[in-house]
């Protein structure tokens, strides 16, 4: 056995161990590189879909972005592949399943993830060229992270302006006032080490960076002596070894590296801050301040203090039970407990937050006494036995959940072992927690425990700060006036050689965005390596009881969901829908109050919910149905509690606890707001799409803008008790009719459980037949719409759409292939590159058949609008090469094969089906998708994307209102 482990191990590396972890189903290994000392964390798994990360450590010691737009501009050409855009260019030529880099406060990875063995070696080869040989073009970083051009590149006369995509992105992020919040709190927490800074970069502080500067990081931190590697799924260690080393590790000797990897100096006396942040004039300023309170903590990497950290926050903040949140939800001193409460445990010393949002200036001191004598309540009586042991209950099914829907599992798993890694801890520690909670369910039984650790990480630690983020009306006003009046004087002192530099530098930088390069030298997938139809799981269906049972391996979890039918609703009614889903889990039931009923959902789930999900037809999105979901999850030993649980809230959640309902309606509107910032391109398609089918008409006053106004509206409107009383009348009579629907399950376990769930789903349901009542319709809806909605941002999020065609439509395929081809061929490089937004793009939406062009986090308006124009022109206009054409239907066919989890694959089979999306329908799609030719593309847009009939919508800012009225957009105040 030895000499095969021998041989399994290339000789530049050495093997440290291999641990197994039985409730993972997979071998962790770890590695490290002889000559450089470069690390590797291996987690072999049977999976085919395989996963890739290199994280190097990056210490910022100021806020200038410079780790963040080193990530975007080491993407821009390398040694190897000296092409512009290497990074985009590969998007389009690979089936991956996932390809990002991420800049966190201190470390900086670059990872990708594919079931292609062909398409995995590729990535994997640009990859660690573009890490560790990167070009580093001076015009890149111009592009990616600023630059000083004038407003009109070529005319000296007009104004200096400020230009790139990570100051965009920046400004973008920044508008955020949880963002604000938490940079605020780290810069006063952390005194004296990196997470003093903002590694993404403040925006006033970007333009200071010089490209030197980021060529002197680049060549400090991006050494093979200060990498992590790591990797996920069936290729076996040995042989990334061998990529690794050939590619990029035998280039290079072991560096020492110096980095500031310190401990904050601890403060011996806790500190209040005042600080404010940018709202619109007008707007009004009361009950828009945050305060929040803030402890250091112990070492992330330490298992023993992350797990008392995590078990500290699940006792006071898990859900509406725990004393802490309950004080923050139910206080008067604010609307809703602020988004930051939580323990952060990325850094290399833990934070624990909590706080309100929605308060006064003045209310600091009341709710640091709140805050103070809750948690002495909590030292001075202690926490039930029961309720630690539901909290690690928490815990153990966190940890053996199969996660990966949105995210590949592999890099979930691997993310949560980076910290560790990057701060001298053991990775393997912290993915292995069966050891450490049979630990801590030892400790739970001494009854001081818990009192302990509140006293001794909170209530005795003086290492706290708590801040106050008032809203100032004027404040962006000042900030952009400063810009103005730096730049105005900067060109004032430009003598003739820079003002020709700048111009020079401009018309360099659109050249080379406008320069095709040779793609040839990029390795590449084509459509011989797209493989066959990928499987759908299977399904049986149990007749006495209308169940769909999926066998699949959940790891030791079981899912139900209980699905019914719409029935008949006034708009009204359809217009509560959101908030009695949102509700229903969050409210007594039965005998139990809604703290009695969060402590059982605790004890005896991974959680319940409900949502609602409304499609047309797969030939007329005009014909809606719909469906109420209440779903859950469970370990396999607590599957009849779960089910139990599903069926008391289904027919017994009542909506007579007035206060609870308004606290939650204030708390859905805090993060509906906050929301904007973040998702604004999105909320703009809702809105230029509104009118073009019923489907994108209810998103919109659901969930979109036009939903998220109305929840403003109902916050406000609660105040009033009579109002409160109707608005829970209403939901209880929406309940009543809800429940006496008839209804379906769907239920995902592993074999050996299914037959014992559905005996549970049988004798629990029995005699709970439910009625079929007339299901509810939607008239149909064709409108266009021009809109503009004001809020508060420093950037643009712009909007067209197109009424197009239902899913089985022959156009459908041809208009989805179309979305990827202009963002490949125009949109990326007029959008982001030339006109300096964070990300563009359009797409196809045959769900509500709609097509849309959207930019995100855009300087531009008018420009931009007319660039989603200029795009068919170019499209109908050009001669294009067949392998434009190709990386499109790649794309597509990439996200149609996307893995999901075992229970997300399941549900997502289910859920197609109830909606007729049948596995015939969808290889008929796919089949479209793969014979789409060029002529297609200009045929389909020539159809449908006339753009005298397209919809247009925009998020802004009130400073640009008047632009706005130009282009005859409606104003819509948010």
């Amino acid at each position: 056995m030895a000499a095969v482990i021998e041989n399994a191990t290339h000789p530049a590396f050495e093997k440290l161990r291999s641990h197994r972890i039985g409730t993972l189903n997979l071998d962790v290994e770890e590695y490290r590189h002889k000559k450089t000392g470069a690390r590797h964390l291996h987690l072999a798994a049977d999976n085919d879909e395989n996963v890739f990360f290199v994280a190097l450590r990056t210490f910022p010691m100021d806020s200038t972005g410079v780790a963040h737009i080193l990530e975007h501009t080491a993407l821009c050409g390398s040694e190897r592949y000296p092409v512009r855009d290497p990074f985009f260019m590969m998007i389009r030529r690979s089936l991956n399943t996932f390809m990002n880099a991420f800049t966190s406060s201190d470390w900086t990875a670059y990872p990708f993830a594919s079931m292609n063995r062909k398409d995995f070696d590729n990535l994997l080869s640009v990859y660690l060229d573009s890490v560790f040989f990167s070009k580093l073009d001076p015009l890149d970083f111009a592009q990616e992270g600023h630059r000083l051009e004038f407003d009109a590149p070529n005319d000296p006369k007009t104004d200096l302006v400020y230009r790139g995509v990570v100051y965009n992105e920046m400004k973008g992020a920044m508008s955020s006032p949880t963002s604000q919040l938490w940079q605020n709190l780290s810069s006063h927490l952390f005194q004296t080490t990196t997470y003093h800074y903002n590694s993404g970069g403040e925006p006033d502080h970007i333009v200071d960076l010089s490209y030197d500067e980021l060529v002197k990081f680049y060549r400090h931190h991006y050494h093979p002596s200060n990498a992590i590697f790591a990797t996920y799924g069936n290729i076996p260690a040995h042989e990334h070894h061998e990529r690794f080393e050939e590619l990029a590790l035998k280039r290079f000797d072991r560096l020492d590296i110096e980095l500031p990897v310190r401990d904050e100096k601890r403060m011996f006396a806790p500190v209040r801050v005042e600080q404010g942040y940018a709202v619109n004039e007008g707007e009004g300023t009361d009950h828009k301040t945050h305060i929040v309170m803030g402890w250091l903590l112990g070492h992330s990497f330490d298992l023993q203090e992350n797990l008392e950290g995590q078990l500290l926050s699940a006792v006071l903040l898990e859900n509406s039970a725990s004393p802490l949140m309950r004080a923050l939800e139910t206080t008067e001193l604010g609307h809703a407990p602020s988004p930051m409460c939580g323990l952060e445990d990325s850094n290399r010393e833990m934070t624990f937050v909590c706080g309100i949002e929605g308060s006064e200036p003045e209310r600091q001191k009341d709710l640091e006494a709140l805050i103070e004598s809750t948690l002495q309540k909590v030292a001075d009586e202690g926490v039930c036995e029961e309720r630690l042991e539901a909290i690690l209950h928490q815990l153990e099914l966190h940890q053996r959940e199969i996660a990966g829907d949105q995210f590949p599992y592999g890099l979930q798993l691997i993310m949560s072992a980076i910290a560790p890694m990057v701060h001298g801890g053991d990775p393997v520690e912290l993915l292995d927690l069966e050891p450490v909670l049979a630990t801590l369910r030892e400790k739970i039984r001494d009854p001081q425990y818990v009192p302990n650790l509140i006293r001794r990480k909170l209530l005795d630690n003086p290492h706290r700060v708590t801040l106050t983020l008032r809203p100032d009306e004027q404040l962006e006003s000042r900030r952009q006036q400063a810009i103005r009046d730096a730049l105005a004087q900067r060109k004032e002192e430009l003598t003739e050689a820079e003002v020709k530099q700048i111009v020079d530098r401009a018309q360099a930088l659109e050249e080379r965005q406008m320069r095709k390069d040779d793609d040839s030298i990029l390795p590449k997938v084509d459509l011989t390596d797209v493989p066959l139809q990928m499987p759908e799981p299977e399904s049986r269906y149990d007749g006495d009881i209308a169940a769909t049972v999926f066998a699949r391996g959940t790891n030791g979890l079981v899912y139900e969901q209980v699905v019914v039918p719409l029935p008949e609703l006034t708009e009204e009614e359809l217009l509560l829908v959101p908030y009695y889903t949102a509700l229903i889990s969050e409210v007594g039931c039965g005998d139990l109050d809604y703290l009695q009923m969060q402590d059982r959902i605790s004890a005896e789930s991974g959680g319940i919910g409900a949502s609602f999900s409304a499609k047309g037809r797969i030939d007329d999105v005009q014909a809606l149905s719909g469906y109420l979901v209440f779903n859950g999850k469970a370990l396999a030993r607590n599957r009849g509690e779960l089910t139990r649980l599903l069926r008391d809230v289904y027919t017994n959640a009542r909506f007579d606890e007035q206060e609870r309902i308004r606290e939650i309606v204030a708390q859905i509107r805090a993060r509906r707001e906050q929301a904007v910032t973040g998702s604004g391109h999105a909320l703009a398609m809702g809105a230029a799409s509104q009118g073009m089918s019923p489907g994108a008409w209810l998103a919109f006053r659901l969930g979109g803008l036009a939903g998220i106004r109305g929840t403003k509206e109902l916050d406000q409107a609660l105040k009033d008790p009579k109002e409160l009383q109707a608005f829970c009348d209403k939901l209880a009579a929406l309940h009543d009719k809800i429940r006496n629907q008839g209804r379906e399950f769907l239920v995902i376990g592993e074999q050996e459980q299914l037959g014992a769930m559905l005996d549970d789903l049988k004798s629990c349901w029995q005699g709970e037949a439910g009625t079929a009542t007339s299901r509810w319709t939607m008239k149909p809806v064709s409108y266009t719409t021009r809109e503009a909605w004001l809020t508060s941002t420093q950037v643009n999020f712009c909007a067209k759409a197109y009424s197009t065609v239902p899913v089985d439509h022959p156009d459908a395929a041809a208009l989805t292939v179309l979305g990827g081809f202009l963002r490949n061929g125009f949109l990326h490089r007029a959008i982001r590159e030339k006109g300096g937004a964070y990300g563009g793009g359009a797409g196809q939406d045959s769900v509500n058949g709609t097509f849309r062009f959207f930019s995100y986090r855009d300087p531009r308006l008018a420009d931009t609008l007319e660039d989603f124009d200029k795009a068919l022109d170019w499209l109908q206009e050009t001669d294009h090469e067949y392998q434009e054409l190709e990386e499109s239907i790649l794309g597509v066919i990439g996200q149609l094969d996307r893995p999901r989890s075992p229970a997300g694959a399941a549900r997502h089979a289910f859920h197609n089906k109830l909606f007729g999306r049948s596995p015939e329908q969808r290889a008929r799609f796919r089949e479209r998708v793969l014979a789409v030719t060029l002529d297609d593309l200009k045929r389909v847009a020539a159809t449908w994307l006339v753009p005298e009939n397209a919809s247009t919508a925009v998020v802004t800012s009130p400073d640009n209102r008047a632009v706005a009225e130009e282009l005859g957009l409606k104003i819509e105040e948010m």
